[in-house]
């Protein structure tokens, strides 16, 4: 398993982009599963000073990321914002403390423009995502997991066991197939997701009966 650890506060960095690149790179290489650690390092975002270029880069890592052949747990410590809120929600499996809160990082002139917005819309819908996305206002874990945000909110030690043992039985390739096919249903028409969605089934099919051949 490679871990990974994300500060909610700490501003965007090319040394965050390396970390994050690196940890892809160790899971893409072993296999096995990558757990990403939240961690709540104070309750403020500290805005990045930064160009639109290493925004980029960093939007970049995320997609691979979100995109990895290998399962990917979200553990949420505590306060999870900035940077640690972006790495969510290009997670697979999310599990947090009762005492976790969510917040869209907030600027003196708005929320952050971040691709955060686009995420929480495609995965929760623009109705419920309005004012998180548009004030900022803060939601607690049972909350988020009301939401679909998270998927279980407790005791991280015996969530983390439960997670681990559903990922643990999951091929990584297999996963990706089908994370893929969800992440585009909501920008793709269905003639357009219809091929990708019948070479998944063919392959499926492939698999199966090779194993029954086998």
């Amino acid at each position: 398993m490679v871990e990974l650890e994300i500060d909610a506060r700490e501003p965007l960095s090319a040394e965050v982009i390396a970390r994050v690149a690196a940890a892809c790179e160790r899971v893409e290489d072993e296999g096995g599963i990558l757990r990403v650690h939240l961690r709540d390092r104070g309750a403020y975002f500290e805005e990045p000073e930064v160009g639109v270029h290493t925004v980029n880069q960093w939007e970049r890592i995320l997609r691979r990321l979100e995109r990895l052949p290998a399962p990917t747990l979200a553990v949420v410590h505590g306060y999870c914002a900035g940077l640690a809120l972006e790495v969510l929600l290009a997670t697979d499996y999310r599990i947090a403390a009762a005492d976790a809160r969510l917040r869209v990082p907030v600027r003196p002139d708005g929320t952050w423009p971040g691709m955060a917005l686009y995420r929480l819309a495609n995965q929760i819908g623009v109705a419920q995502v309005r004012r998180l996305a548009l004030f900022g206002m803060e939601i607690d874990a049972h909350r988020a997991t009301g939401l679909g945000l998270v998927d279980e909110v407790g005791g991280l030690a015996d969530l983390t066991r439960t997670a681990l043992a559903v990922l643990g039985g999951v091929s990584g390739k297999e996963l990706a197939i089908r994370r893929r096919l969800l992440l585009d249903a909501t920008t793709t028409s269905y003639e357009d997701a219809l091929g990708a969605h019948l070479a998944a089934c063919d392959r499926a099919v492939r698999q199966a009966w090779e194993g029954v051949v086998a």
